[in-house]
């Protein structure tokens, strides 16, 4: 099975220059726990997290209302394509130590995947059972 196949299509993201405080609300808003971090032209520029907002803003004492998603986001993100097989994408999911993989065509945010989508097919389910466990392993290992 392809990504495309099962990947969520309608993404909702933000843009760089918004305040970590939007970026916080629509985490809350969405029950979500990463936005694609997108420019206008739909290029991935990053991924924010709910704890890249906790670590690298709050924790630092940045004011969420005029520290920028830019200034707290993962810019170094892992990304796939439409095409790539599920099986695939669990499998660098796991090795990556990430649970949200961006889906990523022609340069620009296209999807999203989550462990969730995965585990939610029978025909993956097992490939996401193998990623949360190299997950869990690496973080128990720290």
């Amino acid at each position: 099975m392809k990504l495309r196949e099962m990947m969520t299509g309608k993404v909702i993201r933000i843009r760089p220059e918004e305040p970590v405080g939007v970026a916080a609300r629509m985490l809350a808003q969405y029950n979500i726990g990463a936005l694609p971090v997108c420019g206008y032209d739909g290029s991935l520029k990053g991924l924010v997290t709910d704890r890249d907002i906790v670590t690298r803003c709050l924790a630092a004492g940045r004011d969420p209302l005029k520290t920028q998603v830019s200034q707290v986001m993962t810019a170094r993100v892992v990304t796939a394509r439409p095409d790539m097989e599920a099986d695939l994408a669990a499998h660098l999911m796991g090795r990556e130590q990430i649970r949200r993989l961006p889906v990523v065509e022609n340069g620009k945010l296209c999807g999203m995947v989550s462990l969730g989508d995965l585990a939610g097919r029978e025909e993956t389910a097992i490939d996401a059972s193998d990623a949360l466990s190299e997950i869990s392993d690496n973080l128990s290992s720290r």
